[in-house]
């Protein structure tokens, strides 16, 4: 299981990369490897203001849907629009070409909330 230690995570199953002001969010490995074989990301919020654990938008397998939680609050800036054509890079590449959304962060001690590599670890089970 891949677990970037430079990395901040959700008890959801996202990973954050934070790049000064600006959180870049995808969905873990071991998320992507429950789900299957991804097929379709949805995002819906770019531009628009959400919370922390606000649904910001949903990925869906050949089998589910899941839904993505915010990490943080902020507004979202940008999605990754390599997978509107390839949505199979969340799986091949989840902590590099398969990120989701990059989000600006309003509120920094956030952060400071998120699990860091071991604590994810420990979560699943790992």
């Amino acid at each position: 299981m891949n677990l970037p230690e430079n990395l901040k995570y959700t008890k959801d199953h996202e990973w954050v990369r934070i790049e000064g002001d600006v959180a870049i969010v995808g969905i873990t490995d071991f998320a992507q490897s429950e789900l299957g074989d991804i097929v379709y990301v949805d995002i819906d919020t770019v531009d628009k203001q959400i919370s922390r654990e606000d649904v910001f938008g949903t990925v869906e397998a050949v089998k589910t849907v899941s839904d993505l939680f915010s990490p943080l609050s902020g507004t979202v800036q940008e999605f990754n629009d390599k997978l509107e054509n390839s949505p199979e890079l969340v799986n091949s590449d989840p902590y590099g070409d398969g990120w989701i959304i990059k989000m600006s962060i309003e509120n920094t001690a956030e952060v400071d909330d998120l699990l860091t590599a071991a604590a994810y670890r420990e979560l699943i089970g790992q």
